[in-house]
């Protein structure tokens, strides 16, 4: 039985993405997610950001590579996976990401010929279908 592993966060990516391939040609796509959180203490506000390191796959990692760019806005819902690993002194490591399985695009502003910013109504979205056998996220338009 599989227990329940999901996540959802929005925020703006603090750097472009990097697309590469796995040997075997499977397109991957990693990128890293800011999310601020404010509160309010006493009679002062207080804010904490946090940064959380995302990967996807397949054409969901492609359309990611194409499409965005640092500070661009986004949703992320997916899976969190832990990395384990010992270095060669024989110390542990373990890194925490999230594997996404949909993606959310953020309108973007873009400048008229005034001047002013307005908000582009494009917004991509892609989202798996399906499960290929190899775990991996099959993605459909």
């Amino acid at each position: 039985m599989n227990n329940l592993n999901s996540i959802l966060i929005e925020g703006n990516l603090v750097r472009d993405p990097e697309l590469s391939y796995t040997p075997k040609g499977t397109a991957v796509c990693k990128f890293s997610v800011g999310c601020n959180r404010s509160w309010k203490q006493d009679d002062e506000f207080q804010k904490e950001v946090s940064f959380f390191d995302v990967s996807t796959w397949t054409r969901l990692a492609e359309v990611c590579g194409e499409y965005l760019k640092k500070g661009r806005g986004v949703r992320v819902v997916g899976r969190l996976k832990q990395d384990r690993w010992t270095d060669p002194d024989g110390k542990p490591h373990s890194r925490v990401e999230i594997v996404a399985e949909h993606v959310e695009f953020k309108p973007q502003k873009k400048a008229d010929p005034d001047g002013k910013d307005q908000e582009s109504d494009a917004q991509a979205e892609v989202a798996p279908e399906e499960q290929e056998e190899d775990g991996k996220e099959a993605v459909s338009f």
